[in-house]
């Protein structure tokens, strides 16, 4: 059985609540599986599934596709697809493969891994796991694989867990440069069919190395309404609803409520690449008008912690080693806010599909105009104004970020949304000592020494007033009491694997 599901679940599954038994006449109960597992998503597909998107946690949230690599419940790097690896020197590494088959019958090989990473580095734009690196693959005979970085890598194989560097099938990838996962994974459950970006569905992929999966399949929903996620799990239409909006958490029976300790922080960023706030007093005063503790109870009903930085309680180590934020710019007064923008709205933007965003849109616009600016808002679906943010369209954003999500690893976030040349970078900020810094965190080899080199750079991001971080979000997650096997994963890149069934 696969060595990564073994290791979340012991720590991050759900206890089955009740005895249970196989739905009557199933014809697989013999294999221990119960009925179809229906699951209601928050955020419908940006690009059709593409790994190489933010439609990239789909693929490991529901167990579709796997990386060399996979993490632990304690971030470490684990045997996936690559059954073990070592470090020839500071910029190569040998990955030896395990014996596994894609959901097309071919086999994996090393040179179809070779393959899948060079389309994921030529990809435009890069895999957000990407932006910091340059990875050259080669394979040495069928199951050994030599990775090389141009300069040293020490979190590679933490790197190579990223849903986005997801190994796929040759048929995956399209002469135009599209990917999709339809099944060409390498996961217990094979994606047989999408429709747009409402449906989806997978069943149970028998040749899976790991084990067969009990759930005979997944039937997939993508609701981007928080209150009708919940609706369907209270109205048995979905066994599982992921990201329950909190004002809806506490109408929930206590056995379908499941509270998680998230990565995620909530923020607010400023466009300092165009518009309004590339006058840095202009942030400064952004920065001071803002209040987040207001919306832990207002907004979030006790489900979130008061921003202390871009990493919040659910990431250990940092608020030992978190650094004082000195030599801001100060911040313009409500008057000179008023003759800086004269004329000129700011536009605030946030999207829908998480149910907290649109209210904490709203008192911050309050926040803001009380300094002196004058506010409109845009609130959308994410996916359909991901374009104008990349863009700098607008002028500030609430967002809402997973901070370990690509890597495990800080400075893999910190690269994409924080660096001159970063791929996710929606503050538009190009800031040489954040560069610098971050590069001196990506460097460092040391895990302690490291993670101190993470917290200057974050210290050196929030000099800049490109972001202001609002709250630490707790995720609530909605669980039909006769489902057993749930990951429930601070990271957010786990929902069901091989073990999650209906009892």
């Amino acid at each position: 059985m696969r060595t990564t599901s073994r290791g979340l679940i012991a720590a991050l599954a759900l206890t089955p609540l009740l005895a249970g038994c196989f739905a009557p006449g199933d014809s697989d109960a013999g294999a221990g599986s119960g009925g179809r597992l229906r699951v209601a998503l928050a955020v419908p597909p940006v690009q059709a599934l593409s790994p190489y998107s933010n439609d990239a946690t789909v693929l490991s949230k529901l167990s579709v596709a796997e990386g060399l690599t996979a993490l632990d419940k304690n971030g470490t790097a684990e045997p996936a697809l690559a059954k073990s690896w070592k470090q020839d020197s500071a910029t190569t590494w040998t990955f030896e493969l395990r014996k596994a088959e894609f959901q097309d019958g071919t086999e994996l090989t090393a040179q179809s891994v070779v393959d899948a990473l060079d389309h994921a580095g030529a990809a435009k734009p890069k895999p957000r796991v990407l932006s910091d690196v340059s990875l050259t693959a080669k394979a040495e005979d069928a199951d050994t694989v030599t990775l090389t970085t141009k300069s040293p890598d020490p979190v590679l194989p933490l790197r190579l867990a990223s849903p986005a560097l997801a190994i796929l099938s040759a048929k995956a990838y399209a002469k135009d440069g599209a990917v999709s996962p339809v099944g060409t994974g390498t996961g217990p459950f094979e994606i047989t069919r999408l429709n747009g970006k409402t449906k989806a569905t997978l069943d149970r992929f028998d040749g899976y190395w790991g084990g067969k999966a009990k759930a005979p399949g997944i039937d997939v929903s993508w609701v981007a309404d928080g209150t009708a996620r919940a609706n369907a799990l209270r109205g048995g239409e979905a066994d599982i609803a992921e990201w329950i909006p909190t004002a809806q958490a506490k109408l929930l029976d206590k056995k379908t409520r499941h509270e998680v300790p998230s990565v995620r922080t909530d923020s607010l960023i400023l466009n300092t690449g165009s518009g309004l706030f590339t006058d840095a007093g202009l942030r400064a005063a952004a920065r001071e008008a803002v209040d987040g503790s207001a919306l832990v109870d207002s907004v979030f009903g006790g489900y979130a912690d008061p921003a202390q930085g871009l990493f919040g309680p659910a990431v250990p180590w940092a608020a030992d080693k978190r650094v004082e934020v000195t030599g801001r710019t100060k911040a313009a007064t409500a008057a000179e806010v008023k003759t800086g923008t004269k004329g000129r709205t700011l536009r605030l933007a946030t999207y829908t599909n998480r149910a907290e965003l649109p209210e904490a849109a709203t008192v911050l616009q309050q926040q803001l105009e009380k300094a002196g600016f004058t506010v409109k808002q845009d609130v959308r679906e994410y996916t359909q104004m991901e374009g104008d943010l990349l863009a700098g369209k607008y002028d500030a954003l609430v967002f809402s970020r997973v901070t370990l999500l690509d890597t495990g690893d800080a400075v893999d976030y910190l690269a994409s949304d924080f660096t001159s040349e970063g791929v996710y970078n929606i503050a538009g900020l190009k800031n040489t000592a954040v560069d610098k810094a971050i590069r001196a965190a990506a460097a460092e080899r040391d895990t302690r020494s490291r993670q101190e080199k993470i917290m200057r750079a974050e210290a050196e991001i929030l000099r800049t007033d490109a972001v202001v971080p609002l709250v630490h979000e707790q995720a609530v997650q909605g669980i039909a009491a006769d489902v057993e096997g749930v990951i429930l994963d601070p990271r957010e890149r786990s929902l069901i694997d091989v073990d999650t069934r209906l009892k």
